[in-house]
């Protein structure tokens, strides 16, 4: 991800979220650990992720894909593009979490080999109130 790609970030990330980033926290592309990727659709962004690598423990902090692109494999890509970067800096865990109302993003995160480890109860505010995080974490096994 670079500075040219945060405009489409920004319209991304306001279309996908019911409770989106703050903009200035979508430009911090530098951050301590930073691993933030952009996926892209004839030059066009059409998905992102903003991860973290800090010690061996990677958290997705934020991932989303165009309402219009939804639905057609591009989270799966992304999500198993994150994977493959935990794996190439051999970490030992990767760390999720997501509303428990997102059945879509659990299933997929699921399929994919992340397991649930834990709630943060009324963590996340709703439109009526507050609902879960689910806590998702993926661990390696690398031989030594």
């Amino acid at each position: 991800m670079s500075e040219t790609h945060l405009d489409d970030v920004i319209a991304i990330e306001q279309q996908a979220h019911s409770h989106p980033w703050k903009t200035s926290m979508l430009t911090e592309l530098n951050g301590r650990g930073a691993h933030n990727v952009v996926m892209l659709e004839d030059d066009k962004v059409v998905g992102y992720f903003y991860a973290q690598n800090v010690v061996g423990e990677v958290s997705l902090l934020n991932v989303a894909v165009s309402p219009r692109h939804q639905g057609q494999g591009y989270g799966r890509q992304l999500i198993q593009h994150l994977l493959a970067y935990c794996e190439s800096c051999q970490a030992d865990s990767a760390w999720l979490e997501v509303r428990e109302s997102n059945s879509a993003a659990v299933s997929l995160y699921l399929s994919e080999g992340f397991n649930e480890v834990d709630r943060r109860r009324d963590y996340y505010p709703t439109e009526h109130g507050r609902e879960d995080a689910v806590i998702m974490c993926y661990h390696f096994m690398f031989s030594v």
